[in-house]
């Protein structure tokens, strides 16, 4: 990798048009000492191996970032380009949250290197957005004009902050911010046997899970190569910072180890369409659900605490109990159906048979 970010580099250099380093350096070393506070710990780097880090480190990011974006920038021999798996593989790596480095080094370098005038703060917000965006399992707004720059950690924390639940599924979240009376539910196919619907829900975002009058709507996920590092990393994100509130991703994790205990359970949101498998099986999607929500702490506030209390409600009357267990006890498998309505129709028979019998008495 030190040589693709010495030729990334040196690109940088012939396309601005520069023929020396010191600019770009004295930018570096003007942010050494802020750079090396964001780091716990000594770090060993004498302070020319250190600005030397950060320069080709944040010169790779940024330019990667925005070759992806603008392909016209992209030389025809680049190998990370022509290479179908090496781009991702690399964007996995930047996503590692011990891999961060301090996103004012990188805004920096991008604000010195930009050729276009003006506020460019959109652009490298999209084109992160951009780069990122096939790793994520789920949409992410593109509507982040009130958020400055300085108050972004790295990469990590800025995908965290902008892939947020709506505005109004927050507002909500804030009236019922004190209600922490609450029950894990149970999973997806039982309470589908206590009469609750499953809907799946196209677009938005992927932390908006609704339930009203016994429809729970959730949200496409998608799971694929990266799905597991990228919960990973913004689950230690989230328990790293603790004033982190909601922890919206935390709460998905835990919300989607509460519906999927068993392979029935993932296949049953799978044929619903709110899970889209790209991996082998539904165990698969089970081991990685589970494995995820066995690392979480929830924190002080469960973000999904009123669906749970409304699905608990819903699966607490009577009526629906009652429909769950003959659910549970008599259509599990097709034969119990079979049986179910074979002994049905004998009771029918028989009831039928008595009545002609009485009937034909008193006539």
């Amino acid at each position: 990798m030190e040589d693709h970010k010495l030729r990334y580099l040196q690109k940088l250099l012939q396309r601005t048009g520069e023929s020396k380093l010191s600019s770009y350096v004295t930018a570096m070393s003007a942010m050494e000492e802020r750079a090396r506070g964001c780091y716990k710990g000594c770090i060993s780097l004498e302070s020319d191996e250190f600005v030397e880090m950060m320069l080709l480190d944040s010169c790779f990011i940024v330019e990667l970032i925005r070759k992806n974006k603008m392909m016209d920038l992209r030389e025809n021999d680049d190998p990370i380009f022509k290479s179908d798996w090496m781009l991702p593989f690399i964007a996995r790596d930047m996503f590692l949250l011990e891999n961060q480095l301090p996103f004012f080094l990188l805004w920096e370098l991008f604000s010195k290197s930009t050729e276009i005038a003006g506020d460019h703060t959109k652009n490298l917000f999209n084109m992160i957005l951009y780069f990122f965006n096939a790793m994520l399992p789920g949409a992410v707004s593109t509507k982040f004009v009130e958020y400055p720059v300085e108050q972004i950690k790295h990469l990590v924390g800025f995908v965290h902050d902008i892939w947020l639940p709506s505005l109004a599924e927050m507002e909500a979240y804030r009236i019922n911010i004190n209600k922490n009376n609450w029950k894990f539910i149970c999973c997806a196919r039982e309470i589908q046997e206590a009469g609750i619907k499953f809907l799946k829900v196209e677009g938005g975002s992927l932390f908006d899970i609704k339930f009203d009058y016994g429809v729970m709507r959730i949200p496409v996920l998608s799971i694929g190569d990266f799905t597991e590092s990228v919960f990973r990393n913004l689950i230690a994100y989230e328990q790293f910072y603790h004033d982190r509130n909601p922890k919206h991703v935390i709460d998905y994790i835990k919300f989607m180890d509460c519906l999927i205990n068993s392979p029935e359970d993932a296949e049953l949101l799978r044929r619903h369409g709110i899970i889209d498998n790209w991996l082998a099986d539904d165990k698969v999607v089970v081991n990685l659900i589970n494995s995820l929500g066995d690392a979480v702490v929830l924190g002080e506030n469960f973000y999904y605490s009123e669906v749970f209390n409304k699905v608990n409600l819903h699966c607490s009357r009577r009526f629906n109990r009652w429909k769950a267990k003959l659910r549970h006890d008599y259509f599990r498998t097709p034969w119990a159906i079979i049986s179910f309505v074979a002994a049905l129709v004998l009771l029918i028979l028989t009831f039928l048979q008595t009545l002609f019998t009485v009937l034909s008495y008193f006539k």
